[in-house]
């Protein structure tokens, strides 16, 4: 009877590890596009929040593309790495050293992801950053401050770190033709998709909440296929 008694409280124990295990986490890394207050790292820069400080009619978190994928994909959130105006490659706005938000510089903390989503180079285009040429090893400092060697180098880092991680870039509409090019070169090169948006809904040039019902529906529908 002892020995019967042990085997249940081990087999009641194991049931909410198991659950736990069947349900894939998500991590984000990101701009402002994927931001929203209490839900990214402490010091990152947002842009939504509950009491909206900038046009847009995303006042709760519910309403993000990315929380809307979680929950109705039953999976939980690992990481929200976002950070708003953020670039892939280190320069910013006027030219500007963003060495320290650039998403080479996050892109190690993304904790341990199933699914790992990558919504940039938005930024980039805006920016105007510096292009380079094509590179995919041997990467120097100076030429991470340029777009294409520093979105090669992030595919890199990504792909070897993040191992038997199903990883996704998702690419915004009415960029600079040369900036989806280039990523979309990139993405080709590691193998990891790219899920190009179109049409989206947005005010300030931000999603609103169509935007990002419409974004969701996109990645679920790319996805699904």
């Amino acid at each position: 009877m002892k020995k019967l008694y042990l085997l249940l409280i081990v087999a009641l124990c194991a049931i909410p590890i198991s659950f736990a295990q069947s349900s894939k986490s998500v991590s984000i890394l990101g701009d402002s596009y994927s931001t929203f207050e209490g839900y990214i790292p402490p010091g990152n820069a947002g842009w939504y929040t509950t009491v909206p400080y900038h046009d847009t009619d995303v006042t709760s978190v519910t309403q993000t593309w990315w929380h809307r994928f979680i929950k109705e994909s039953g999976y939980r959130l690992c990481v929200n790495n976002s950070f708003g105006g953020s670039t892939i490659c280190h320069t910013g706005y006027n030219q500007e050293d963003y060495s320290d938000r650039s998403f080479i510089a996050r892109m190690d903390n993304l904790g341990c992801p199933d699914i790992l989503f990558i919504y940039g180079a938005t930024n980039d285009s805006w920016a105007n950053v510096p292009l380079g040429a094509y590179k995919y090893a041997g990467w120097t400092k100076e030429e991470l401050y340029q777009f294409r060697p520093a979105m090669a180098y992030l595919l890199s880092h990504i792909t070897e770190r993040y191992i038997n991680v199903d990883i996704y870039f998702l690419l915004n509409a009415d960029l600079k033709p040369e900036i989806k090019e280039a990523v979309n070169t990139v993405c080709a090169h590691y193998n990891v998709p790219c899920i190009e948006l179109t049409g989206l809904d947005l005010k300030s040039g931000h999603p609103s909440v169509k935007g990002m019902q419409q974004i969701y529906e996109q990645i679920k529908g790319r996805m699904d296929k």
